[in-house]
């Protein structure tokens, strides 16, 4: 069929052409927004997931809900290197310089980012020209303790918004990368936020192990947050983001084919999007997508997605890494894996293969669901392993 009016369209934070399945995100979403509106507290939100689950645009869903009610909004994708004080600082300066502009140099704006220029001084990193023209004011921000400084910082933004009734609400994807030192400094400022009942949220999203990290780090996090999952899609559900999309440009698929695209994806969205692609552009004009086609049309699917969503996880380790990974497959049961079950098919023994492990965990391929087992953090990456390793590796190297 014509690609020109093809409605999927995978990619990275790529919204699909229907979201279902989400509604009551959505909704504690918008519930948390209004109650900070109205001057209520609330938990802010963690959403945690999967890759290829939709975290990402559920996300931008978020954020578009806030700023349709008003919210200023700081928007940030994480990465290995992330600083939290930098990207901080580099959106809290657009929103205080607004806030300052619109009250006339009302006191609390003009302190906030008074404070927020003593805070860039004290990072050890160049985040550009800020340009605040005033007397220093010392003592506010500026101690050289990140958490202190931190919270210092955000209370004071938090003020000055309240002062002018406005609402910030700042939103990390992928927030898992942050060093543990910044994590939890972000959880202490968030947690005085809402003891001072300002209207600031925090929205994140990131890898399952986000619940017991922030434990972790502050025993009180499960009270600050609520943490929604975000898993695969039920049947019906990816049905209905198969039909609906299709139905709508005119053409047809059967429920038949769209349940079998729910079988080889198992419910991921991500995936979903890719089949349902290619699906369409297999088919020729004025036939219905039949489950003949999701059939033919299978191997290319698999074909592309080792090329990209799988490759570009794959060529980022190591050869130790890419043996410990297919080892982990070999084993996979679709539950997480315990280490005495490494141990004994990789013949290693547990502290070599723990280093391993360490280093696949920081690269966000591989996580810990809970204490002594692990599992990929990619679906269906076992099945990669296999086809772009077929024989288990003579040489154990790790």
């Amino acid at each position: 069929m014509d690609p020109v009016r093809n409605p999927f369209s995978p990619g990275a934070g790529t919204p699909p052409p229907m979201l279902v399945g989400r509604e009551e995100i959505l909704m504690q979403g918008d519930i948390l927004f209004r109650r900070i509106l109205a001057g209520r507290s609330e938990k802010s939100m963690m959403l945690t997931g999967l890759r290829g689950v939709g975290k990402t645009v559920l996300l931008g869903v978020l954020e578009r809900q806030a700023k349709e009610l008003g919210f200023m909004t700081i928007f940030h994708e994480a990465g290995e290197d992330s600083r939290v004080g930098v990207f901080l600082a580099q959106g809290l300066r657009k929103i205080l310089l607004t806030l300052d502009s619109a009250a006339s140099m009302k006191k609390r704006a003009r302190k906030a980012l008074l404070a927020l220029r003593n805070f860039v001084g004290t990072l050890r990193v160049n985040v550009g020209e800020f340009g605040i023209s005033a007397e220093p004011l010392l003592g506010y921000a500026d101690s050289g303790n990140l958490e202190a400084d931190l919270t210092e910082l955000l209370v004071l933004v938090g003020e000055a918004a309240q002062e002018q009734r406005k609402a910030v609400a700042i939103f990390i994807d992928e927030i898992q990368y942050f060093e543990k030192e910044e994590f939890g400094a972000l959880i202490m400022a968030f947690h005085r936020i809402q003891q001072r009942n300002l209207p600031m949220v925090l929205v994140g999203a990131g890898l399952p192990i986000l619940p017991a990290l922030a434990g972790e780090l502050k025993s009180y996090a499960e009270r600050l947050f609520a943490f929604p999952n975000v898993g695969t899609l039920t049947r019906e559900d990816a049905v209905k983001a198969l039909v609906v999309p299709i139905q709508k440009e005119s053409a047809e698929i059967t429920v038949e084919a769209a349940e079998v695209i729910y079988e080889k994806t198992s419910g991921y969205p991500y995936f979903i999007q890719e089949w349902g692609s290619r699906v369409w552009i297999m088919t020729p004009n004025g036939e219905k997508i039949s489950s003949d086609i999701v059939e033919q049309a299978t191997e290319s699917v698999i074909v592309r997605l080792d090329e990209s969503f799988f490759r570009v996880r794959y060529d980022r380790l190591t050869s130790g890494e890419k043996v410990f990974l297919r080892y982990m497959a070999e084993i996979y049961q679709g539950v997480p894996i315990k280490m005495e079950e490494m141990v004994k098919i990789a013949g290693k023994k547990s502290g070599t293969l723990s280093q391993v492990k360490r280093l696949l965990e920081k690269k966000g391929v591989i996580y810990a669901p809970r204490y002594g087992v692990f599992d990929f953090t990619v679906p269906l990456f076992d099945a990669f392993m296999r086809r772009v390793m077929p024989k288990l590796p003579e040489n154990r190297k790790f």
